[in-house]
């Protein structure tokens, strides 16, 4: 998480939308960068409203900007799939190793899920507290260019992204079995993703 004061600005971490890049691009200059641990690092918006806002509407004032990236879903449990890949988890609960994107998805839509498929939601991720408190510009991930652009003008500097935390490349192709599940099952995470223009 990255908190801006002067331009009254708060970017939450989502998760596998990218930033990691973001956070090294803008950390320095940031107010407050939420590094560790990973908990509030990627604090939902639920646990900024009720850890943060209040320390930030006293200091800095109620009417800050949340931004937050959101991805295909899709492609956003692929990400998750081929991290989980990574040699460093093998042997261990997380690793998705031997397991196909189609059986990954499959136990993500699962009411008790495998400790390798759970990974949380953007919608959960996002969803709007009791108080109103809620995310008040969403990008797509797959529109990097609408994102650094509103940064750029916002914090008037200029915004160079590097690659990071890239997870390793495998083919992400669902069965429409699978597919139509995962639709069905997370229908809100594809409605947050189809509202965001």
């Amino acid at each position: 998480m990255l908190v801006f004061s002067k331009a009254r600005l708060v970017i939450l971490s989502v998760p596998k939308t990218g930033t990691t890049a973001l956070e090294s691009a803008l950390g320095s200059r940031a107010d407050i960068w939420v590094q560790n641990p990973p908990e509030l690092k990627h604090a939902p918006l639920y646990r900024y409203n009720r850890f943060f806002r209040p320390m930030l509407d006293k200091f800095v004032g109620a009417d800050l900007d949340i931004v937050a990236v959101v991805r295909e879903p899709v492609s956003w449990l692929g990400s998750w799939w081929r991290y989980r890949q990574r040699d460093d988890l093998a042997g261990t609960p997380n690793s998705t190793a031997g397991i196909s994107f189609d059986d990954f998805v499959a136990a993500y839509c699962r009411g008790q899920r495998p400790a390798f498929a759970e990974v949380g939601s953007q919608a959960k991720f996002l969803e709007p507290a009791g108080n109103g408190t809620r995310a008040t510009r969403l990008f797509r991930y797959e529109d990097q260019a609408a994102l650094i652009a509103f940064l750029e003008d916002r914090l008037a500097t200029k915004i160079t992204l590097a690659r990071e935390n890239v997870s390793p490349p495998a083919p992400v192709t669902l069965s429409p079995e699978v597919a139509a599940k995962y639709r069905r099952k997370h229908a809100a995470d594809f409605a947050l993703y189809e509202f965001v223009a």
